[in-house]
């Protein structure tokens, strides 16, 4: 990520998913799955970078809270969503309902009876959750609608907001003097090809290996046809028996994403079950830790903190941003104080204090 886009605290950063890693792209935030055909967006800033083909993939987004610096790109997915056959899921915190209606009374609808858009606004809250549509051929009425719950039991503060066989994302309430929430995204598996073995059974590369990891993810029949890319131009259907073996299958990774939040015993208590054992953790890095009180003040963490919740929650990797424009060209040391602490090398005093507060 460049500095620039980090200190322009530009919400949200795109990951993308290719079938062995994940990128972290510029100043937004969108995860796509290895089929390519679905994507969910985190939180909705400055999204004007990201190109139209990608963010209308969109079929979830999930915002934090809805400050200018987190909400401001909804307008843009509206003027892009407008007139297209899609129904959007949203998940954001208490009064995400009241700021979507709020967007949408801004404008005049008089055009959009025959518009099939639908937003699908879902509002988390620790004592129950509620659901509305809004209709672009009613002008965007409000509708409420039952909420369904992705699973029996959810715990009330890290509830599980969707299980689509894609991808499973949860959520948890943090306090930012406001409801702000957390997220974790997690795949069911990753399926990889390996291009030399492609090479040796006479096939080529192409939109067949989607369809194969998709009848795979499906759990299609062994009969079920496909039809290769062969290297000798020959037109001949192949059974997913015969073409699985070249398929590895590997546990998908869980992404963790947390903004704009304190580090205490109670924003702690429900992000570690929350970012337990993430593959990337991504998290923002505000203050340096010598500014931890203005920190406190404003409710975010500082990089040390940053560094010692993805030391305290097991995560593989951490990765910081939304930097404070007071530390304009000091993006290095923000990094790499996230580092030191998230590896266990800062000061063991402030590491010890650190760990108390989990405690």
């Amino acid at each position: 990520l460049g500095e620039r886009n980090l200190l322009a605290s530009s919400h949200g950063h795109i990951f993308r998913t290719t079938p062995d890693q994940w990128a972290l792209r510029r100043s937004r935030t969108l995860w796509r799955d290895a089929v390519g055909r679905k994507a969910a967006v985190f939180d909705l800033g400055r999204n004007d970078g990201l190109p139209a083909s990608e963010l209308l993939r969109a079929s979830h987004i999930f915002v934090s809270h809805t400050h200018m610096d987190h909400f401001i790109g909804f307008d843009r997915v509206l003027r892009l969503f407008l007139n297209r056959d899609k129904r959007v899921c949203l998940y954001g915190p208490e009064g995400i309902g009241d700021c979507v209606a709020g967007k949408l009374r801004g404008y005049v609808w008089n055009l959009t009876e025959s518009y099939p858009l639908v937003f699908d606004v879902t509002e988390i809250r620790a004592d129950g959750h509620q659901r509305w549509q809004f209709r672009a051929a009613t002008g965007f009425v409000r509708e409420e609608l039952p909420y369904e719950a992705a699973e029996e039991n959810s715990p009330p503060l890290t509830p599980l907001l969707v299980d689509n066989g894609k991808f499973r994302v949860r959520a948890a309430i943090t306090d930012h003097r406001i409801p702000c929430l957390s997220f974790a995204l997690e795949e069911p598996t990753h399926m990889n090809l390996d291009n030399e073995e492609i090479a040796r059974r006479g096939f080529l590369p192409g939109k067949w290996i989607a369809k194969l990891k998709e009848a795979l993810r499906d759990g299609a029949g062994p009969d079920t046809l496909l039809q290769p890319a062969r290297q000798d131009g020959e037109v001949r259907e192949c059974r997913l028996e015969d073409l699985e073996s070249m398929v590895t299958v590997t546990p998908g990774q869980k992404i963790g994403y947390v903004v704009d939040t304190r580090f205490n015993p109670e924003n702690l208590a429900v992000l570690l079950p929350l970012l337990r054992g993430a593959t990337t953790l991504y998290c923002e890095a505000s203050f340096l830790d010598e500014d931890r009180d203005q920190a406190a003040m404003r409710y975010h963490l500082t990089a040390a903190e940053a560094g010692a919740l993805g030391r305290l929650a097991e995560a593989q990797r951490l990765r910081v941003f939304h930097y404070s424009s007071r530390y304009q060209g000091k993006g290095d040391r923000l990094r790499q104080e996230a580092d030191r602490a998230f590896r266990g090398r800062k000061d063991p005093g402030v590491l010890a204090e650190f760990d108390s507060v989990a405690v």
